[in-house]
């Protein structure tokens, strides 16, 4: 399947992803939201905490896709680098941002907590808009095409919600299901045919094994209903051959 809409890749920054010590929990979050609005999720990085590798990182990123989106690496502490890796990819100074201190000043109103290792996180790059942050104030930020969000899955998920109004998208990709207890093996080669004859299809094939059972979800994926709807009859037709009447799901199913 080939189109024209927008792309994207996400930029998984932290050394607790890498050393196993913590699991990414964002990276599916961030797929399905940006399926729904015609946006092609296309690459997904992890970068340590390591300045170099960041830099690198977003300025190729942000050279091949549409929009990119970090997460991790903004809190208050010292291994809390982001910011001003994003600053040095782009060439620009770290400033702290008016707005966001304001806002880290009104949530910590009445307490002692508001201090300089708090307001680190209002560092933004020069010339960047703010991620509004519904859960604990410390904003994220946009600078490009480039947006920066909390690793904490709950903040990322509400930070995301609120750009649907920055990123344009394109064609929705329509997703259906085939689902039977045919091995992957028995229909590789009349699979390989269908999808030779429908191009603008991506069909994917992910086998399984429950109790004590061999089954496989074929997955099909186009923008265009009339050539899915078609490479779907060829799929079931393909299947009944081989004696098994599949099961059909709109979406993904349990694949």
């Amino acid at each position: 399947m080939t189109d024209t809409a927008p792309t994207a890749a996400l930029l998984i920054i932290g050394n607790e992803i890498l050393s196993g010590r913590t699991q990414d929990a964002n990276m599916a979050h961030i797929a399905k939201y940006l399926a729904g609005i015609g946006v092609r999720f296309r690459e997904a990085r992890v970068v340590p905490d390591v300045e170099g590798e960041i830099i690198d990182a977003v300025n190729a990123l942000r050279a091949k896709y549409t929009y990119v989106f970090t997460t991790g690496g903004i809190g208050p502490t010292h291994d809390d680098i982001t910011a001003e890796c994003v600053a040095k990819a782009f060439g620009v100074p770290l400033v702290r941002h008016p707005e966001a201190v304001r806002r880290l000043e009104k949530h910590y109103a009445g307490t002692d907590m508001l201090n300089e290792a708090r307001l680190r996180m209002a560092n933004t790059p020069e010339g960047a808009s703010l991620i509004d942050n519904p859960v604990s104030a410390a904003p994220g930020f946009q600078i490009g095409n480039v947006f920066v969000m909390a690793g904490v899955p709950m903040i990322m998920q509400a930070m995301l919600a609120g750009l649907g109004d920055r990123l344009v998208g394109g064609p929705k990709v329509l997703v259906r299901t085939v689902a039977s207890g045919v091995p992957e093996g028995t229909m590789a080669d009349p699979l390989r045919a269908i999808a030779a004859d429908f191009p603008g299809v991506d069909i994917g094939s992910y086998p399984a094994f429950r109790q004590g059972k061999i089954s496989t979800s074929l997955v099909l994926r186009a923008t265009d209903p009339a050539a899915l709807d078609g490479a779907t009859e060829a799929v079931l037709a393909m299947l009944r051959s081989l004696g098994v009447e599949p099961q059909v799901l709109e979406g993904y199913g349990d694949s």
